[in-house]
């Protein structure tokens, strides 16, 4: 396994100036989803800016501490401050312009993007292959359920509709294809365009895995 982790680090390695903009692109509509889950429940600015910093940066800190990386917003201010600053923007704009499921659409742009860079970020801290896809759905959920926990909702992850499912395809296919020797950019898109599909579907159509039935 470390001769296969060691074998995509070139892959990753030409794809390394597109992460910070996923990254951060992530973490905005991660954010929003979190201040948007704050306005449905009329809050004040101050759980805003909580939940969309929890929301943005959650996942991403459980990742860092299991992959043993220097914890991300620790060391750079952008981060929270995208947070702060997406909080601040739901806060001041009439909640009537925002889409009703527009906190399921930032939540699932934000799940696609971060299934890929966690899984890349991962592989560059030389993570093998199958634990890195998993820190790629670990990214991608654990912002979501903090949300979800703080809000006092049942998670996201404990409804039947698909949504650990669209970040496993996400980061699994980009594991798969850079471990196959496809150029990491076209990866990185590959995996982000078919978890954003199955989520947006389950979205648009309610789709659901099948529960376990008793026979």
């Amino acid at each position: 396994m470390v001769a296969a982790s060691l074998s995509v680090q070139p892959v990753v390695d030409a794809s390394a100036w597109i992460m910070p903009w996923l990254d951060m692109a992530a973490t905005t509509v991660f954010a929003l989803s979190g201040a948007l889950a704050a306005a449905r429940m009329r809050k004040t600015l101050v759980t805003f800016m909580f939940f969309g910093a929890i929301t943005g940066v959650g996942g991403g800190t459980l990742r860092d501490v299991l992959i043993g990386a220097p914890v991300f917003w620790m060391h750079r201010s952008a981060p929270i401050a995208i947070c702060l600053g997406a909080a601040l923007v739901v806060w001041f704009t009439p909640r009537r312009i925002w889409p009703e499921q527009a906190l399921e659409w930032c939540d699932g742009i934000g799940l696609a993007a971060y299934s890929v860079f966690g899984a890349a970020k991962a592989l560059s801290f030389g993570i093998p292959p199958l634990p890195a896809a998993i820190m790629g759905v670990v990214t991608a959920c654990m912002g979501g359920i903090f949300r979800d926990m703080l809000a006092g909702v049942p998670s996201i992850v404990l409804r039947p509709e698909i949504y650990v499912t669209a970040a496993a395809l996400a980061a699994g296919s980009y594991v798969a294809l850079v471990s196959m020797g496809l150029h990491g950019g076209l990866a990185m898109g590959v995996g982000f365009l078919g978890g954003l599909i199955l989520r947006f579907a389950a979205i648009r159509w309610q789709l659901g895995l099948p529960a376990y039935k008793d026979l």
